[in-house]
């Protein structure tokens, strides 16, 4: 067993790397106030004080940002937490340890070393990695990064995104969704009508895709010049909130 020093320690290094990582684009955190649907909660007033009220992500959020881990709100808790929303503009930045912060906080921790758990098969052909606890993906070919990591949105609840192996098998650039009647801009299908493809609004929407590998529009860009039709896809884990 790690001693507290060690602990203490470990968590610090891990807040240097949070802190020393460049902002990305706003994300919206389920706040505290009244239950609502696709959500933990919902928030009334987005410049409201500091939260008083414990996260469903509390010890995970504090653990990660090298604070007290003992699972419950403090206000320098709140005060830390708030800090960071703001820093990543996720909105409201009420101090709020919800899963929008948690999955963040993961994100930053994986994007200089993504496969560090390898949870992601290393072959010696090309293999996009889904990660639907940490919401990242990446392309790897062995265990050179060819592509990413990069944030992404998967399935919400009751349209998960399906898990195992999968080849892509249809690339379409400009593909329309006539069932969701909206543009799916370098879609490239595995599994199913599931694809990787780029969407207008934030991937760190915390309601999910219809099942989708939801991406930036210069990130699926990019992926589209890496990924090959007969490429394969790996895709684990469980998105937060399904």
């Amino acid at each position: 067993m790690m001693s507290g020093r060690m602990t203490r320690r470990g968590a610090a290094v891990l807040l240097a790397t949070l802190v020393a990582l460049p902002a990305v684009p706003a994300a919206a955190e389920p706040g505290p106030v009244a239950p609502g649907p696709g959500s933990d909660h919902t928030v009334a007033g987005a410049a409201a004080a500091c939260t008083e009220q414990t996260g469903p992500y509390q010890r995970r959020v504090e653990r990660g940002l090298g604070l007290k881990a003992d699972g419950k709100q403090s206000p320098a808790d709140c005060r830390a937490i708030r800090a960071f929303q703001k820093r990543y503009a996720i909105k409201p930045d009420v101090g709020f340890a919800g899963p929008v912060t948690w999955t963040r906080i993961r994100q930053l921790a994986g994007l200089r070393n993504p496969n560090a758990a390898g949870k992601c098969p290393v072959r010696s052909y090309r293999v996009a990695c889904v990660d639907l606890t940490r919401q990242l993906s990446w392309v790897q070919k062995g265990t050179k990064v060819l592509w990413g990591p990069v944030s992404m949105r998967s399935g919400r609840a009751g349209h998960r995104t399906r898990t195992g192996w999968f080849t892509v098998y249809w690339k379409h650039e400009n593909h329309w969704s006539t069932l969701y009647n909206t543009p799916m801009q370098y879609s490239q299908f595995f599994s199913g009508g599931q694809a990787f493809h780029a969407i207008r609004g934030s991937v760190h929407d915390p309601d999910g895709s219809w099942g989708c590998v939801n991406l930036r529009l210069a990130d699926a860009r990019k992926l589209w010049d890496v990924l090959k039709k007969g490429d394969r896809v790996y895709v684990w884990g469980r998105r937060p909130g399904t």
